[in-house]
């Protein structure tokens, strides 16, 4: 049987992703501090390709955005070959539909991966997920919930991710243009 990334996300303040900072701290194993740039491309599937600053890949996930599990496929390159990436799919006929950046802090808490992400011009995010058999997937997402509970965090409704998520894919290069005039 496969296994497939469960996982539960919620929109955070500024003012909860530094507590929630402090906390994961103290008590979880601090595993890296990235930044990424990921590209999601157009097309029947959900297909992106991402940049840590260490490597590059190339990621298809199964399923509709912001499920809370998804079979996800991950090959990872070397980190020169993220813009070649690009190109190629460009040269297949995907087209760019989003582009990120993001700060993201790793954490090991628990039994469970917890990400602390600063999205640029999008927000505040904590995603806590597990890998686990399509047959755990609903007991294992119940356990997530419950962790992000016991953080003090309420779960985002798919709703507002998927609202929040369209007026981006809408906007981005508008927003990223006067984000980048603005700190200029």
């Amino acid at each position: 049987m496969k296994n497939i990334e469960i996982e539960v996300r919620s929109f955070i303040t500024k003012e909860e992703s530094k507590r929630l900072f402090k906390r994961l701290n103290k008590e979880a194993k601090f595993i890296d501090s990235i930044k990424e740039e990921t590209v999601y491309f157009s097309g029947p599937k959900d297909l992106r390709i991402r940049f840590n600053g260490k490597n590059s890949f190339l990621i298809l996930k199964e399923g509709k955005i912001h499920e809370d599990s998804r079979e996800e496929m991950e090959v990872k390159c070397d980190k020169k070959d993220f813009r070649k990436l690009e190109e190629l799919l460009k040269k297949l006929g995907f087209k760019v539909k989003i582009r990120w950046f993001r700060k993201r802090r790793i954490y090991q808490w628990k039994g469970i991966k917890v990400l602390l992400d600063d999205t640029k011009s999008y927000g505040f995010i904590i995603e806590l997920e597990k890998i686990g058999k399509v047959k755990e997937a609903k007991k294992i997402y119940k356990n997530l919930k419950n962790k992000l509970k016991s953080l003090g965090i309420k779960i985002t409704p798919k709703k507002i991710f998927n609202q929040k998520f369209e007026y981006y894919k809408n906007n981005w290069k508008k927003i990223l243009r006067y984000e980048n005039r603005k700190n200029n």
